[in-house]
């Protein structure tokens, strides 16, 4: 499911709910005017999320009138006229609204300002998060109407919830201010209620459940009033009132089903990052060079490969032949300059950045700049092997953080050891080297030609 899905649900489930109860009140309201106030509420806030941006005095007294508001909200559900019920459902969209103009992801709905297949897609998954929303709000109105005694309190289930973030956000206000100390357990309350997101997605999934739980006794009486039933006339009215209850109880039951499965698709797959394909391990032949073969690299599929260097460090890289009808390698580290060493994946014919989502021209791999992962020197390739030198790989140790255990030799002793237990090493001739004890590294570090095979300098 998408980001766009999940996040609308998470900001305005709640609002819906309460306006399910808002209008299982007195007169229904008129579909033209009930979506104009919405609309116009939605853009409102919307805008004023985006362009109204306040010191953080003015950001406090902001939310604590939305508190306020609130308990407005419940003090005139006495007396509220349908005239005042439009004005607080637009208020309370107009909140919400507010509210999720300051997620910074929402800007994503395109990363260009053209119209292509991500923004119709983000823009389909807001109108159906949408569309849910608004099938919520109406099977819980049905449902309260039905069943007058869960009026208060569903309200003020759904009620509190909404203060929830809006006192963790007050009391964050306050302690940026040097209004209330910065304790640990006012900040993991605010952390707590501020950074759950998800939970509205499950408690409003769970809300509608219970009202379906709640609906049950007076399903079982149509079906036994069905069933007592036998006046023809009075049985068909009988059948059909059965039938209406059968279906807003599946109705409920399947938005909060949708929901559900939105959210779980979101926390399971759809959230987690793209997993990276197994790395083929290689060594350096005789000669110093790495040699693959040609045959297995021109399928156009991204092929990635570990090199682990002699201090452990695992240095990734992959090939791929940038285009499909003529052989043209791309040879490069799976890492860039700008995002580090969380590497590329293949998804379709498109090589994705994992850190950025950023999709990379296949062509241009190969080529250094921007997010394009970062090129090897020096390789080549004939009709039957692609060679790389060692030393180009070498180069690209500081491109990654993974180091390895491997087993290694201390060249004073000779005794062996792990590179990650090693307490001392030394860089010399271009390689690294490591000690069992400090007394060998300071002999080497002091006359390492005695240490070293012959040829190697310090570097």
């Amino acid at each position: 499911m998408s980001y766009f899905f999940v996040t609308t649900l998470q900001v305005f489930f709640c609002i819906a709910l309460l306006s399910g109860v808002l209008w299982s009140r007195g007169d229904a309201p008129g579909l033209r005017p009930l979506v104009w106030t919405l609309v116009i509420a939605l853009v409102a806030g919307l805008l004023a999320g985006l362009y109204l941006h306040g010191s953080r005095q003015g950001e406090l007294l902001l939310v604590c009138a939305e508190i306020l508001i609130s308990f407005l909200f419940l003090l005139s559900f006495w007396w509220a006229s349908i005239r005042l019920r439009y004005l607080w459902q637009g208020i309370l969209v107009f909140a919400a609204a507010r509210h999720w103009a300051q997620d910074p992801n929402l800007g994503g709905l395109t990363s260009t300002h053209v119209l292509n297949t991500d923004l119709l897609l983000n823009l389909s998954a807001l109108v159906v998060a949408f569309g849910i929303l608004s099938l919520a709000a109406t099977v819980c109105g049905m449902l309260i109407r039905r069943m007058r005694w869960l009026y208060w309190p569903l309200t003020i289930v759904i009620v509190v919830m909404l203060w929830l973030p809006l006192s963790g956000n007050v009391l964050l206000l306050m302690m940026k201010l040097q209004i209330v100390p910065l304790a640990k357990p006012l900040l993991s309350f605010v952390a707590r209620v501020t950074n759950n997101a998800a939970l509205y997605n499950w408690a409003g999934a769970a809300l509608l459940l219970g009202l379906c739980l709640c609906w049950l006794p007076s399903l079982r009486r149509y079906f036994r009033e069905t069933a007592a039933t036998h006046d023809a006339v009075a049985h068909r009215l009988a059948l059909a009132r059965r039938r209406n209850a059968m279906r807003l109880l599946l109705t409920t039951l399947g938005c909060a089903a949708v929901v559900v499965a939105g959210q779980l698709w979101w926390v399971l797959v759809a959230s987690q990052p793209p997993r990276l394909s197994e790395a083929q391990p290689v060594t350096l032949a005789s000669d110093g060079q790495i040699h693959l073969p040609v045959e297995q690299l021109r399928d156009g599929k991204l092929h990635r490969f570990v090199w682990v260097a002699d201090d452990g460090k695992a240095v990734r890289f992959f090939v791929i032949n940038r285009y499909p009808d003529k052989l043209r390698f791309g040879v490069v580290f799976d890492a860039c300059l700008l995002c580090g060493d969380q590497g590329y994946v293949m998804e379709g014919n498109q090589v994705i950045c994992v850190a950025c989502g950023v999709h990379i021209f296949i062509p241009s791999i190969g080529k250094p700049g921007g997010c394009n992962p970062v090129p090897i020197e020096n390789w080549r390739n004939d009709d039957k092997t692609l060679t790389i030198p060692g030393a180009s790989l070498a180069a690209g140790v500081n491109y990654f953080s993974t180091v390895l255990t491997i087993q290694v030799t201390d060249p004073v002793d000779g005794s062996s050891l792990t590179n990650t237990a090693a307490e001392f090493k030394y860089s010399y001739g271009g390689k690294t080297w490591f000690f069992a004890s400090e007394a060998n590294y300071n002999r080497f570090r002091d006359t390492p030609e005695q240490f070293v095979p012959a040829g190697m300098k310090e570097e």
